[in-house]
């Protein structure tokens, strides 16, 4: 099971994630997010560190120019596109990184989600599935939609799955069966606060996934 890991707002936990080999690091470059990364790591530092862990910027309704300046400034292996971003833009930015388009899923609400993803199919590598916040909330609710809907979904493509996961949903987790289920995708709950991941949490969970596989 492939971990991403979000909201990452310091050179060191970017290092730390990296020697635990988890599989993403999400560090977020909308400034309406309490885990914006705005000057908090060096653009140099991060550029010349030789890292395994595939660093990915996270962007909300922004344009392609900011967002690929971005990608050059931080040598980001790629994109997420987590607001109400058009096909047309994803395919221009999957031309040149890879790309996340991620789908905010409302609680309680029996949504269709291959339509709702059937317009992106050709134009990403991945999808993402979070919980929907209030309006202007794009994520980070601490919330769990019902991940019925996507098991019930043809989908197609590899996917995250995020949205209120916890320490304790390691179990949980390796229940959920779907032939395209890629990774999970962990902030908020694993926090000391916004921007600050209790390292030794995101350790004991990734065991936990291991622990559960095997059994």
């Amino acid at each position: 099971m492939n971990i991403k890991v979000c909201g990452i707002t310091q050179l060191k936990q970017l290092q730390q994630l990296d020697a635990l080999e988890i599989d993403f690091a999400g560090m977020i470059f909308y400034k309406g997010s309490p885990r914006y990364i705005g000057d908090k790591i060096s653009k140099k530092e991060i550029k010349s560190a030789d890292f395994d862990i595939k660093k990915t910027g996270v962007f909300v309704n922004q344009g392609y120019d900011e967002i690929m300046k971005a990608v050059e400034d931080y040598n980001l292996d790629v994109v997420q596109l987590h607001g109400d971003e058009t096909p047309e833009l994803c395919e221009q930015i999957s031309e040149e990184t890879e790309l996340i388009k991620a789908f905010r899923i409302a609680p309680n609400m029996d949504q269709n989600i291959d339509e709702l993803i059937q317009d992106y199919d050709d134009v990403c590598d991945y999808y993402l599935f979070d919980t929907a916040g209030q309006k202007d909330s794009f994520g980070g609710t601490g919330k769990q939609f019902d991940w019925s809907l996507i098991a019930k979904s043809k989908i197609e493509k590899p996917f995250f799955l995020s949205g209120g996961i916890g320490p304790a949903d390691a179990e949980k987790i390796n229940k959920f069966k779907h032939p395209d289920f890629y990774a999970v995708d962990i902030n908020s709950m694993f926090e000391t606060s916004p921007g600050v991941t209790d390292m030794a949490n995101v350790l004991q969970f990734k065991q936990a996934l291991k622990l559960y596989k095997r059994g």
